[in-house]
């Protein structure tokens, strides 16, 4: 492999690894601060001690995000030397953005939110639990807004080869950012309630900290319900900001090779070399959920030159296609627990509680094919339409340096995770601080719980 490819797969392994903490860390910040809002109007124990045990999941996954997160800033300038001259003045605000006004925040109110609970008021620390759960959804507006960029480049010109911003409102607010914003938080907000999900229905059938499980479950079911439904909203606004911008992208993630009528494609196989699609469609449907009629026409990928479109068409289609089939199981997921707390019977099906546990890992894996998704269907682009990927690659680094480090940041990353893992589940096994005076009585009586307990828990 040479140097663009094996620097490609360099980029695209980090940046995954790193996208497993933050979403977490933004989720989980929604969650706590639920928490504790109900603990500051109620003056419950309960609440207290479930808000600790969440802030402390927190603080673990803000760390690795941290650690994951710096790397990525090296490999610009290492491995992508000419893309990071060419956008540093327009990634250079955005990120300076992020620096001071979302990391620093989150950071500096960190130390109160984890150490602070008995240090100063209620009314502060709950202060400090907001900023930090503010920091991390700043984080990822700039982030994002950089990315989006990437995506829709507005508000620039090109001086000496460089990207220079006239107008950074225009730069903020371009045509993607808004879409993508959403679209990813709500994302995260999926990460963390579902981890949330997950821990408390273990405990549950364990039988260990039946008040905090269930009062856990309700919030983190709450969240995922709503975030589930606006992320379907979002995700649809965002495909209708691709046909508009990024045509080719949206004829990948179909395989529209002709252009004419949009078929949606259910489940399918893209041979590349006879353009065939293999699989089942509804036709017309993607002119339909595009431009409201199952008539219009829809761009294809033969229509565009072949220099400028994708070539790694199975893969955009593999990863959308796999992106909505988890978005679509995380929404059924979710309305059944809601059903199921609705009729009273939520605590009483084990079946759906080792759902709940395995399905911690569907919001990360609908994360990483959708940045599969926008990243690979942007290609041959770093910068759409502006700079192709070939284009911003370092000189100065081989493909034998750029493989070392890649072998070495597998073999560091696989020590992260192992320690998160290790530490997370030492986390989970102590439990939440304080008495769960249920847990005697769950025991006793054998079954999850009781209508009168789920009643007086309430």
């Amino acid at each position: 492999m040479d140097a663009e490819v094996l620097a490609r797969i360099q980029f695209a392994f980090t940046a995954g690894f790193h996208f497993l903490f933050p979403p977490l860390s933004i989720g989980l910040g929604v969650i706590i601060i639920i928490m504790e809002t109900i603990y500051i109007k109620t003056d419950n124990i309960k609440y207290k001690n479930m808000t600790k045990f969440w802030v402390k999941v927190f603080a673990l996954t803000f760390a690795l995000g941290v650690a994951t997160g710096i790397v990525l800033e090296f490999e610009f300038g290492t491995n992508w030397s000419k893309y990071s001259r060419y956008v540093g003045d327009v990634f250079g605000s955005a990120l300076a953005a992020e620096g001071i006004f979302a990391f620093f925040l989150e950071s500096g109110f960190l130390a109160i939110l984890v150490f602070g609970w008995d240090k100063v008021s209620k009314r502060v620390h709950y202060l400090a639990t907001i900023l930090v759960a503010l920091g991390a959804h700043l984080s990822a507006v700039w982030i994002l807004v950089a990315n989006s960029w990437q995506q829709t480049p507005v508000g620039h010109h090109i001086v000496n080869g460089r990207a220079e911003i006239v107008d950074f409102w225009d730069l903020v607010f371009n045509p993607s950012t808004i879409d993508r914003l959403t679209h990813t938080v709500f994302a995260a907000w999926l990460a963390g309630a579902f981890l949330v999900l997950s821990i408390a229905a273990y405990y549950l059938i364990k039988k260990r900290h039946i008040d905090f499980s269930i009062l856990s479950i309700k919030i983190g079911l709450s969240v995922a319900m709503v975030a589930s439904l606006l992320q379907l909203a979002t995700g649809h606004s965002s495909a209708q900001t691709v046909a508009e911008y990024q045509p080719s992208k949206l004829a990948a993630m179909e395989a529209q090779y002709e252009t004419g009528v949009g078929d949606l494609y259910i489940v399918g196989w893209v041979d590349q070399e006879s353009q065939e699609v293999y699989g089942i469609k509804i036709p017309g449907m993607l002119s339909y959920l595009i431009y409201g009629d199952t008539k219009t026409h829809v761009m294809g990928l033969n229509d565009i030159p072949e220099d400028e479109r994708p070539t790694k068409i199975n893969v955009v289609f593999q990863a959308y296609h796999l992106m909505v089939a988890v978005g679509f199981t995380i929404i059924g997921i979710s309305l059944l627990g809601g059903f199921f707390w609705w009729r009273g019977e939520l605590y009483e099906k084990k079946w759906y509680l080792y759902l709940l546990i395995g399905a911690v890992i569907l919001p990360q894996i609908g994360n990483q094919v959708g940045w599969i998704t926008a990243e690979v269907g942007r290609q041959p682009w770093i910068v759409y339409g502006l700079l192709k990927t070939s284009d911003g690659l370092s000189t100065s680094v081989d493909a034998g340096q750029i493989l070392f480090s890649l072998i070495m940041f597998i073999l560091i990353y696989a020590l992260l995770f192992t320690l998160f893992i290790f530490l997370l589940d030492r986390k989970i096994k102590h439990g939440p601080e304080g008495v769960d005076g249920s847990d005697h009585l769950y025991a006793k009586s054998g079954s999850l719980m009781s209508n009168r307990n789920a009643e007086e828990i309430k």
